[in-house]
C-alpha cells in the first residue's frame, strides 16, 4: 500500500456551490481543476464528486463536454425527462450514466431526493461509481468521505452501513 495515500475529508470541509443554473446548491466533497481555475467554479473543472438535494422539479444545468454519473441515496421516484425519453432514477443506489449536455427536466414522483453526482470532463477522465467489494476495510465516519490516491488496485469492504465509491482515472491532456 506504499503507493496509496489516504486523506480524510470531514463534512465541515465540504464546499457549498450554487448549481450552474442557480436552481439549488451542491455539496462538493472532492474535485480537481485545471491549473489556474478557481476551485468550486464551473470553468476549468476536470471532475467533481458531490451530493445534492433535489427538492422541486426543474431543469438540469447544461454540462456539455462532461459525463455525469448519478444515483439516489435518499428518497425515491426521481425521473429525468430528456428529448429521447426518460432516465430512470426511481430506485435508490442504482447509478446511471448520461451526457452532461443532454437537456433534462427532473420529475419527483415521491417528493424530494438526495443524489450523489460524479461529473467528469470526457476528454480528460474515465469515471465510474462502484459498489463495495471484498477487501481490506477502511473506517469512515457517517457523513464523512475519504480521498484515496493510488497507482495500484485497491479493494474496499464495508463492515456496516452503505458506502458510495467513485473512481476517476485522469488522463494526460493530449499534446
Amino acid at each position: 500500500m506504499s503507493n496509496a495515500s489516504f486523506t480524510p475529508l470531514p463534512p465541515e470541509g465540504f464546499r457549498r456551490t450554487p448549481w450552474k443554473n442557480g436552481g439549488g446548491v451542491t455539496i462538493d466533497i472532492a474535485d480537481a481543476y485545471r491549473e489556474g481555475a478557481a476551485p468550486g467554479s464551473w470553468e476549468g473543472m476536470i471532475w467533481r464528486f458531490g451530493r445534492t438535494s433535489i427538492v422541486a422539479p426543474g431543469p438540469f444545468s447544461d454540462l456539455t463536454g462532461y459525463e455525469r454519473l448519478q444515483l439516489v441515496i435518499a428518497g425515491s421516484g426521481l425521473v429525468l425527462e430528456t428529448p429521447a425519453g426518460e432516465i430512470d432514477l426511481r430506485s435508490s443506489f442504482k447509478p446511471v450514466r448520461y451526457d452532461g449536455g443532454t437537456p433534462i427536466v427532473s420529475r419527483l414522483e415521491n417528493g424530494p431526493v438526495d443524489v450523489m453526482n460524479l461529473i467528469a470532463d470526457r476528454a480528460l477522465c474515465e469515471n465510474a461509481f462502484t459498489g463495495s467489494c471484498d477487501g481490506k476495510p477502511v473506517r469512515i465516519e457517517p457523513g464523512h468521505a475519504l480521498l484515496i490516491k493510488a497507482g495500484i488496485a485497491l479493494s474496499l469492504e464495508a463492515e456496516t452501513g452503505r458506502a458510495v465509491v467513485a473512481t476517476v482515472a485522469q488522463r494526460s491532456p493530449a499534446a
